[in-house]
């Protein structure tokens, strides 16, 4: 089944609408075997249904009985993943080595995390922290918004200006949520809460508050969002960071606390 679901989707990336119809007559045909039931009729029902529209039609499966059939409970499991969802596999594979390879550049080459000072992309980023993205894309989001924000005070101001925290708490509390991005996520607010490393710069207090946040939050200046200078209002401390992520997320003390005693990444509270 693997190599059915793979053999359509290279058919529907293609650019040739002949091979995009076969790809999805292709999906078509694996469905209608799944659903539609192969039961034997009574001759009499066969000759009538031939006789009005010369072929005889199968009938649909009862829901109970598709999970007594291998190949639904195959296909089902195929669906759980990413990579074979008949939704959107490919476009979240192709979103998945995009932000790997992201990733790899901001690592490599620091400066390039100033891309992320800018409205525009940071929103970019916040949006597919979304509920409705797949795992896989949603856990690769949150470690290059860990990338982005890294040593980078500026860029975590705009972070939370765009409503980052309720972004990221939002899907953190989401029922529907998988483990491994809780995961993730929780891995991330460790990080957001430890202390930030300090550059010269003015220091000023923006903290705005919000109780939703729209998708790609508009920017108030341009198309293009504020530059990076923009942003640098200073660092934050702990205790600061801990009063903003508290209006979101319950229970913050006890990450402090926690964050206080393991110091994870080497860090240091004085």
């Amino acid at each position: 089944m693997e190599n059915l679901l793979s053999l359509s989707f290279d058919y529907l990336s293609s650019f040739d609408g002949i091979k995009i119809r076969k790809g999805l007559r292709q999906l078509e045909g694996l469905l209608a075997q799944l659903c539609l039931s192969r039961t034997a009729t009574t001759a009499a029902e066969r000759r009538r249904s031939m006789a009005l529209d010369g072929a005889p039609k199968p009938g649909p499966k009862d829901l109970t009985s598709l999970s007594e059939d291998p190949a639904f409970r195959e296909f089902f499991k195929l669906q759980e993943g990413f990579e074979w969802n008949g939704s959107n596999g490919q476009n979240d594979l192709l979103l998945v080595s995009t932000l790997d390879l992201l990733r790899g550049v901001l690592l490599i080459h620091p400066p390039s995390r100033s891309l992320f000072a800018r409205e525009i992309y940071m929103n970019l980023l916040l949006d597919l922290l979304d509920p409705s993205s797949c795992p896989a894309v949603q856990s690769s989001a949150v470690l290059t918004l860990v990338t982005a924000l890294l040593d980078q005070p500026s860029i975590t101001r705009c972070f939370e200006n765009l409503d980052g925290l309720l972004t990221v708490t939002s899907l953190f509390k989401n029922r529907g949520t998988s483990r491994e991005v809780k995961l993730k996520l929780m891995e991330f607010l460790y990080f957001y809460l430890m202390p930030e490393t300090p550059f010269a710069g003015r220091t000023k207090e923006n903290e705005r508050g919000g109780l939703q946040r729209s998708p790609s939050k508009a920017s108030k200046v341009g198309s293009g969002g504020r530059a990076k200078g923009e942003w640098e209002e200073g660092t934050r401390t702990t205790d600061e960071k801990q009063r903003l992520l508290g209006r979101y997320l319950n229970n913050v003390e006890d990450l402090v606390e926690d964050l206080k005693e393991t110091a994870p990444f080497g860090a240091s509270f004085g």
